[in-house]
């Protein structure tokens, strides 16, 4: 195991972090741009160093700065959690030039997976099922509109070199495609330097079911179970669950072993998701995160299974600590994400102080956040404060559990999402899982 880990990020992910590693024994090292000089992971973090301004493309973002911080901290690993340079091949490949163990997959499977079209033919020759479209990238507006005759409308144009909803249109009609089609390049351009764009037939408000994977260096490869993610607004996801509304253990198994097969045509290494589409018992394969998720603690909290614990262990060289029959799905796990946002004004950030912050507690109950009473949220990065969890025996236990949880949790000084999360469990369609990835835009709709 590693003696010390530079912890290339911020906020809950870089706390998350640094107690995994301390229960492993693990030194940490932790990174602060200027904006987080009061940030929790600075001051729990057995070392900090400050790696610059605090704009991300200054600090975050800046690859030099982050190496030279690991070399002068004798740091052996780094951890980069999730978004900034996660899922950076670049990145990846820099450490291993520098004799830095970067803690996930190796950059060449993060640039094959990141690619999404290369994504979907890795997959698709692995066996997994997936939507019909483009084999590749789309070279022209020609070739576009040959592909959309086929398959037939409506489709979806999707960056190939990104996600989040970036470069991605709807496009119901023939006469749609070419500005469409036109918008999404200059978009997916802008947001990710590439304006390549493949596409997919629409499946029609279909549930987004993802599968965790892990993958040990000796070819060992496993799947955790699945979650549903289908409560999303433009493409963002704000709440989560572990297992899927309905899914049987037959499919389960499929898409578990599709997941695997796909992870392991990638030369997968670490912890990764796998991303699908399921609609009347049928899955598709979407994509691939080569990271650890935003959601990863409803895993968690199902399985027994520490993902940022065996995240470090396969990173060092360990085997897998568990096999595929020893992974148990128990209960069900839900978890929102609250972010300091007003749902009330199209969901804008909102940076400020915090006045009072008060977090729920009691068995089956998990708030992973960074911030405290007089802490001040900055406005220079993702608008996510907190993430509540909850478990209970069955979904309608979690559920109820959850309600008791938004009711207490108190932050005054700022907005935040925790009246949209309240609306959404006292939802009867969501109660009765009757719900796909269109069903958080329905109800903000019939709200305003």
């Amino acid at each position: 195991m590693f003696k010390k880990v530079l912890i290339a990020n911020r906020g809950e992910i870089a706390l998350r972090v640094i107690r995994a590693c301390r229960d492993l024994g693990v030194k940490t090292v932790a990174v602060y741009s200027e904006g987080d000089i009061d940030s929790l992971h600075k001051k729990l973090a057995d070392e900090a160093i400050c790696i610059g301004p605090a704009p991300a493309s200054q600090s975050y973002l800046d690859a030099r700065t982050i190496i030279a911080a690991a070399e002068l901290t004798n740091s052996e690993a780094i951890h980069p959690g999730y978004g900034f340079l996660a899922e950076n091949a670049t990145f990846a490949d820099i450490c291993e030039d520098c004799g830095i163990k970067f803690i996930g997959p190796p950059g060449r499977v993060i640039a094959k997976m990141g690619e999404k079209s290369e994504a979907k033919r890795t997959a698709k020759a692995a066996g997994a099922p997936v939507i019909p479209g483009s084999e590749g990238v789309v070279d022209s507006l020609e070739e576009a509109k040959r592909i959309c005759d086929e398959i037939k409308y409506p489709v979806m144009l999707k960056a190939a070199a990104g996600g989040g909803g970036k470069g991605m249109r709807l496009v119901r009609r023939p006469d749609e495609l070419p500005r469409f089609y036109e918008n999404a390049r200059g978009e997916a351009l802008a947001a990710f330097g590439n304006q390549d764009l493949y596409i997919e037939k629409l499946i029609n408000n279909p549930r987004h079911i993802e599968v965790q994977v892990l993958a040990d260096q000796d070819g060992n490869c496993i799947y955790l179970g699945e979650r549903d993610c289908s409560m999303q607004r433009r493409h963002q996801k704000l709440l989560e669950e572990s297992p899927g509304v309905g899914i049987s253990g037959e499919i389960r198994r499929k898409i578990g072993e599709a997941a695997v097969a796909a992870a392991r045509a990638a030369g997968y290494i670490n912890a990764g998701t796998v991303e699908f589409l399921y609609e009347k018992g049928q899955f598709y394969f979407m994509e691939m995160n080569t990271r650890i998720q935003v959601e990863h603690p409803v895993t968690e909290q199902v399985t027994g299974i520490d993902l940022i614990k065996e995240q470090l262990k396969i990173a060092s060289g360990e085997k897998l600590s568990i096999t595929q029959k020893d992974v148990r799905i128990v209960g069900h796990a839900i978890e929102c994400r609250i972010n300091a946002e007003d749902p009330d004004n199209g969901f804008s950030p909102c940076p400020g102080d915090i006045e009072f912050l008060h977090l729920p507690g009691g068995p089956g109950v998990r708030v992973d956040t960074h911030v405290y009473t007089g802490y001040r949220i900055p406005p220079f990065y993702d608008s996510m404060i907190a993430k509540l969890i909850v478990w209970g025996k069955d979904r309608t236990e979690a559920i109820a559990k959850l309600k008791t949880c938004l009711a207490e949790f108190e932050i005054t000084g700022i907005k935040t999402t925790l009246s949209f999360h309240k609306m959404i469990v006292e939802n009867e369609n969501f109660i009765k899982g009757g719900f796909g990835t269109s069903f958080l835009e329905v109800l903000n709709d019939a709200e305003t």
